[in-house]
């Protein structure tokens, strides 16, 4: 019963996460063969805001979703609603301020992203075409992570779907028939969050299981609760972005421009990988906090160990697709004959090892956070997000080897790894000596 409630939860998170991540990568591919190598470098560059978005779409959402299913363990159906309606135009309120900063300081973010002359004016072109639709892009995070938590799982992968082929078609017809070039495939990936945001009202207007929109009286303290259980999964998701943001500064001072390119195609691997460990991490959550509401310590433990036994097997596939399949991978964005070719392929090699224990660090940081162990959730999060990376990246650049740069992620994954092993250890000592002391008052 247990393993089916599992995988009916996680199935459709890790398609949703899937299916974004191939949309993603569709801007990479089309922008590649249909404006050039420079301008993959330039959307790669812009990438960092479009993980800053989402992670702040998950910061207000994962929390809100975790107290929203806690009080549906415990009846509360009507707060619940309340809860959800509040959140939402919080969202929205949120995402109003990050349109208008990001405008009115444009070249200023271009340039912090890593933007170079001869990248600058496609960057701001694709920030400042993407950044009006931060409504959208926040508030599809926002109701896709809710759905799962109104108990229909399906929905948000078919909303996530949805968004993917819209984006695709998009793509092809802006950017290889009409030419829109850069603007063009920033203008698709912002259109299709709008068309999963109208599905998403849709549902929830008129077919929604618990989760109504409702009258409510303002409670912002509730955010004292629901933001640090919300910024492991935050980081988790801008965790990508910090990352793809480090290695653009390291690799331009080592490598140029033309090790960006190499990069982006790394990325984009990268994030289809995260995403799957990601997706694993999200599906689990809303049933583990439930449990978590009824006080089903042992189910909680279950399904920590299926969700680290599924990343982890996600790990070595992806790991093995990269050394064996790598040419295959690279060839979907470069010509086999492009002189960055044959390297890009043994950089994404290289790069790959990290994936082997990827998945043990992002499933257990989410796991805290189901049973709202923020202490536990946050370091780890904390820790691949921004503290790993950066210590990895810095090592490697003052070490001055060029190739060495592709093993970074993997330092800094087994960094993380470290503590993780540590909190696993301590939550699971802990949990067992109450659960003695359980049994020993029952007797």
């Amino acid at each position: 019963m247990l393993i089916k409630q599992f995988f009916r939860y996680i199935i459709p998170s890790i398609l949703s996460m899937l299916t974004f991540s191939v949309y993603t990568m569709v801007d990479g591919i089309f922008v590649a063969r249909g404006v050039g190598e420079k301008a993959l470098a330039a959307v790669n560059l812009s990438a960092p805001y479009n993980s800053c978005m989402f992670a702040c779409g998950l910061l207000i959402a994962v929390g809100m979703a975790t107290v929203i299913a806690v009080e549906l363990g415990k009846g509360e159906k009507d707060r619940a609603s309340r809860l959800f309606t509040q959140n939402l135009l919080v969202t929205a309120a949120v995402s109003m301020v990050i349109t208008a900063a990001t405008l009115l300081n444009l070249e200023t973010i271009a340039l912090f992203l890593g933007a170079t002359q001869d990248t600058l004016s496609s960057v701001k072109e694709y920030v400042g075409t993407v950044c009006p639709f931060a409504l959208f892009f926040l508030c599809a995070y926002n109701m896709e992570v809710l759905i799962k938590t109104d108990g229909t799982p399906v929905l948000s992968m078919a909303g996530v779907i949805l968004a993917g082929l819209t984006n695709i078609v998009l793509d092809w017809l802006f950017v290889m028939i009409l030419g829109w070039g850069v603007w063009g495939a920033a203008l698709a990936t912002g259109l299709a969050q709008a068309v999963s945001v109208m599905l998403y009202i849709v549902y929830f207007t008129r077919y929604s299981k618990v989760l109504h929109f409702t009258r409510f009286r303002w409670d912002l303290r509730i955010y004292r609760q629901t933001i640090p259980l919300g910024v492991g999964d935050g980081i988790t998701e801008f965790s990508n972005g910090i990352v793809i943001f480090l290695f653009n500064q390291a690799i331009l001072r080592l490598l140029g421009e033309d090790g960006v390119v190499s990069y982006t195609v790394i990325g984009y691997v990268n994030t289809l990988v995260l995403m799957m460990m990601s997706g694993t991490a999200q599906g689990m959550q809303p049933v583990c906090s439930f449990y978590y509401g009824r006080g089903e310590w042992d189910n909680c433990r279950k399904l920590k160990n299926m969700g680290l036994a599924t990343a982890v097997g996600f790990g070595v596939l992806s790991w093995l697709a990269c050394v064996l399949s790598g040419g295959a991978v690279v060839s979907l964005f470069l010509e086999r004959t492009s002189p960055l070719f044959e390297a890009s392929v043994k950089a994404l090699g290289k790069y790959g090892s990290a994936f082997l224990i990827m998945g043990v660090n992002v499933v257990t940081g989410a796991f805290f956070t189901s049973v709202c162990k923020v202490s536990m959730a946050f370091p780890i999060s904390l820790g691949r997000g921004l503290v790993f990376p950066a210590l990895s990246v810095a090592l490697v650049f003052l070490a001055g080897d060029r190739d060495m740069i592709w093993y970074a992620g993997l330092i800094s994954e087994g960094m993380c790894l470290i503590i993780t092993l540590c909190f696993l250890r301590l939550y699971g000592g802990h949990r067992g000596g109450g659960e003695r002391n359980r049994k020993q008052q029952n007797r």
